[in-house]
């Protein structure tokens, strides 16, 4: 742990230690060289290095074995000399005979012990210094002892290559299985070093290609099964980012079904989302570039007619005053939508204006502007009290009601055969919330509109259709603070929304429901 000025604690992590660590120049040029590499070449270097490793570990105790076995050649022609010695009358061996067993042995002096009985078959030079000793009689009793005396011979073959030239050796072995009979040899290590030195140079040949073929067989194998299909993913990202609205982009996956293919199919599903929300976004932006175009426009319009519908208060006529107030009601908020056209598409809705008005005369103007109820096709029936009071602005109201109304209507008028129904707004308290059922009699809401059913342009239960009135309603609820739902009934569709009074807590949210949470902007008086 380290501390601060201010002494606060914190975990030094490897990664920070290893930052610390000032790396020398030639290191820090090698880590970048490392860096600048691409996989299939860390790949197949790392995979040589490995494999070296691994021919190290198998190469000590290689040399410990040759080097104990050699030894024991060498006892076994002191033994064989020794037998031939017993041939001679008081075993003295002739002087030219004894230089040929010397030689043959490749040893300077030869000793045995049979049966307690200790003998000098080839004397030693009495001028002659022995370097080192070793004995070969050990018998390892346990696997530990097994293990460190494996150990103890590696130490001793790799001392040969490093001793002084010219050293001088005395090895001890047994013969037969008495442990007290034992056969010695003094010897020059000389021979036994260059020995080793050849098999090491073998060993280290044969490594080396080993290494080589070995690396080259599990590169290839692994660049087959793993780098290039994480090439082939990589540079199929690198493609897609150039151009994410293009599907000739989106990766094709294998048929693999291990962890690459898991990983190529949902790379190109997730490619499909992104792509098709980014085209979804596009034709959002076009559409409000178009919009905004048209509003202008059709602004001059509605002005028009809203100054010629003002003349119509003039005229006496009863039906004329009848209609004429409710003719401009509408004109006006049509003017209104066109000025908040724009609004949706913005990430924040402007706070509603909110009163307590009385819900049911706002539900019988929705239905005359919607021309409900129709004669012989379409029933309008309102099922609340009449001094049932919402807590809501007055017109983000009626352009809920008016949406999921017009909504009901084309799903009747779209159902097969002679159109007949019934559109039905039932309302209700339930404390500081208001609870609105908007239900049709049409052919319901088809299972694969509801995953996206208030979303823009995803939502759309007929052809042609935008699917944009679900999503402004849902919107426009969202900054009342409620929430809409469609409920499951067994025959057409039925859509719930429940507006909160100002100031009342939201509850727990149902599975399936759109909300936009936002805090009332101000309380009830």
């Amino acid at each position: 742990m380290l501390r601060d000025n201010k002494n606060d604690a914190r975990q030094l992590t490897f990664a920070d230690w290893w930052r610390r660590v000032r790396v020398p120049q030639w290191a820090a040029k090698y880590q970048a060289s490392w860096r600048d590499l691409g996989l299939p070449s860390k790949l197949l270097m790392l995979t040589a290095a490995f494999v070296m490793l691994a021919e190290v570990l198998i190469f000590l105790p290689s040399i410990s074995t040759f080097r104990v076995d050699w030894l024991n050649e060498r006892l076994t022609a002191a033994q064989l000399a020794t037998l031939a010695a017993e041939g001679f009358p008081g075993g003295d061996v002739p002087s030219g005979l004894r230089a040929e067993m010397l030689r043959t042995a490749q040893v300077k002096a030869i000793a045995s012990r049979r049966q307690g009985v200790r003998r000098l078959v080839l004397p030693v030079d009495p001028q002659m210094t022995i370097d080192q000793h070793y004995d070969l009689r050990q018998r390892p009793e346990s696997w530990l002892d097994s293990v460190a005396l494996r150990f103890e011979q590696i130490g001793d073959a790799i001392a040969v290559f490093f001793a002084p030239n010219g050293r001088t050796i005395r090895v001890l072995g047994s013969i037969g299985d008495d442990p007290d009979d034992l056969v010695e040899i003094v010897m020059p290590e000389a021979p036994l070093k260059a020995a080793l030195n050849s098999y090491a140079l073998n060993i280290l040949g044969v490594s080396i290609v080993i290494s080589l073929a070995t690396a080259a067989l599990v590169y290839f194998a692994i660049s087959r099964l793993l780098v290039r299909p994480v090439m082939r993913i990589t540079h199929a990202m690198v493609r897609f980012r150039q151009d994410p609205e293009d599907p000739s982009r989106i990766i094709v996956p294998s048929s693999r079904h291990d962890e690459i293919g898991v990983a190529e199919r949902e790379l190109g599903e997730m490619q499909r989302q992104l792509s098709g929300t980014l085209l979804q976004k596009t034709r959002l932006a076009q559409l409000g570039l178009a919009v905004s175009k048209i509003n202008h426009d059709l602004r001059g319009m509605l002005a028009n007619a809203q100054l010629l519908s003002d003349r119509l208060t003039a005229i006496p006529d009863p039906t004329v005053q009848r209609f004429a107030p409710k003719l401009i009601a509408s004109l006006d908020r049509a003017i209104n939508f066109c000025n908040d056209t724009l609004r949706f598409g913005r990430a924040e809705e402007a706070a509603p204006r909110r009163e307590l008005l009385p819900l049911k005369p706002l539900a019988e103007e929705v239905g005359e502007a919607l021309g409900l109820p129709r004669e012989g096709s379409i029933d309008w029936v309102l099922e609340m009290d009449d001094t049932l009071r919402i807590d809501a602005d007055r017109d983000h109201l009626f352009r809920i009601l008016s949406n999921l109304s017009r909504n009901a209507i084309e799903a009747i008028e779209g159902a097969p055969g002679s159109p007949h129904g019934e559109v039905r707004i039932k309302a209700w308290r339930e404390g500081r919330r208001v609870f609105v059922d908007v239900r049709d009699t049409g052919p319901g809401v088809p299972q694969k509109a509801r995953d996206h059913l208030f979303e823009a342009f995803t939502g759309s239960q007929r052809k042609g259709g935008t699917g944009l009135g679900l999503a402004i309603a849902a919107e426009i609820i969202g900054v009342h603070g409620g929430h809409i739902r469609l409920l499951d009934t067994p025959k057409g569709a039925t859509f719930q929304f429940e507006i909160p009074d100002r100031g009342a807590h939201h509850g727990h949210e149902e599975p399936g429901t759109a909300r936009l949470s936002r805090p009332p902007a101000d309380d009830l008086a």
